[in-house]
């Protein structure tokens, strides 16, 4: 499954006309990424389906920044990758966008926590079990 638009893809030629008649911007007008970004998302693209990794987990893999930078890199440029996957460490899913993410963690069967009493709540989102669906990175 693609995740995000992928627009950040190099050699996604965007240069088709829009129906005003002006050409899209082609690669060569899109700024390039800073390499810290690039990195964070290249790890974030290879995160398998059903598995996550925190913000705090990914700045470790990488050794730089903290959960704060990848947390930003995420809000910034992170639609082009499967951001469900990137997620805070108290499996809590991204504000603002809970029942898309919940769809995705459905599709994937991305371990969530059980049923409490609150998820009884008309609107209650479940949170993700960090705990069983932690990627390391390295297995499968």
């Amino acid at each position: 499954m693609a995740c995000g638009n992928m627009a950040r893809m190099p050699g996604n030629s965007r240069s088709e006309a829009l129906s005003d008649g002006h050409a899209a911007p082609s690669d060569a007008d899109v700024p390039a990424l800073p390499d810290y970004a690039e990195r964070v998302l290249d790890l974030a693209e290879t995160i398998p389906a059903g598995r996550v990794m925190t913000y705090g987990d990914i700045a470790e893999w990488l050794e730089e920044g903290g959960p704060r930078q990848v947390g930003r890199v995420m809000a910034l440029y992170g639609g082009a990758v499967c951001w469900w996957r990137v997620v805070r460490a108290d499996g809590v899913p991204l504000a603002g966008k809970e029942h898309e993410a919940l769809a995705h963690y459905h599709a994937e069967g991305t371990p969530l926590r059980e049923n409490t009493a609150a998820s009884g709540a008309p609107g209650h989102i479940p949170r993700i079990d960090i705990r069983r669906a932690r990627w390391d990175g390295r297995s499968g």
